[in-house]
């Protein structure tokens, strides 16, 4: 039997976490905090289910960029971002699309 469980999700974002890891974190003000963590706090995203989106780090995404870390926004699977290591934070989330409203 498949149960199904409710989320609050209206969108998600994948992150290679092979790519994170050669860069070595490669975002932030010091260049060591990894992407996938600047933008759980740019989009300001609470634990599991509960929140408006969810960013998560998958293993590999197999294109492996020299230099950045590949990024998926679910709601348009058909582009894939190669974010360059050091972009800015506010950059990266405006390429991301806005979640759909709840009426």
């Amino acid at each position: 039997m498949i149960r199904v469980l409710a989320s609050r999700w209206q969108g998600s974002v994948l992150v290679c976490g092979k790519c994170s890891k050669k860069l070595d974190g490669g975002f932030g003000e010091k260049g060591r905090t990894p992407l996938v963590k600047l933008l759980r706090q740019a989009l300001g995203v609470k634990k599991g289910r509960k929140s408006d989106r969810g960013v998560v780090e998958v293993k590999c995404l197999g294109v492996c960029p020299k230099n950045a870390v590949v990024m998926v926004d679910g709601a348009r699977p058909e582009r894939w971002m190669l974010v360059p290591a050091g972009a800015d934070t506010e950059e990266v989330v405006a390429t991301l699309s806005e979640p759909a409203s709840v009426p």
